[in-house]
């Protein structure tokens, strides 16, 4: 599955489910890298972690019809997110994918 904004852009062409708890609880930890034009895509999930992680991460969350709530570029290894309301899904991609190209109230489709 891939990951495309609104405006036809593609954030990610394969896109990894983590929908089961153990599949959320290991997220991206003890990964060396996460390759460009891939993404984890975790759901439910209103707020992340980075603790265990080798490499920077871009964060998108998303409510459930797929807006754009939240996003944080370049999170650090050992950071905590916000928690933020109303996200069921958040989408991990690897530092500086976006490049400030996704914004609040875009949408986000999974194709």
């Amino acid at each position: 599955m891939k990951c495309v904004l609104d405006d036809g852009a593609v954030l990610a062409q394969e896109v990894e489910p983590a929908f089961s708890f153990f599949k959320r609880l290991k997220g991206l930890m003890f990964r060396a890298s996460l390759a460009q034009g891939h993404a984890l895509l975790l759901a439910p999930c209103p707020q992340i972690h980075t603790c265990f992680m080798r490499f920077n991460i871009d964060v998108v969350f998303l409510a459930e019809d797929g807006t754009v709530l939240y996003v944080k570029e370049n999170m650090k290894p050992w950071r905590i997110s916000p928690f933020v309301p109303h996200a069921v899904q958040t989408l991990e991609l690897p530092g500086g994918a976006l490049n400030g190209r996704v914004r609040e109230g875009q949408r986000v489709d999974f194709k």
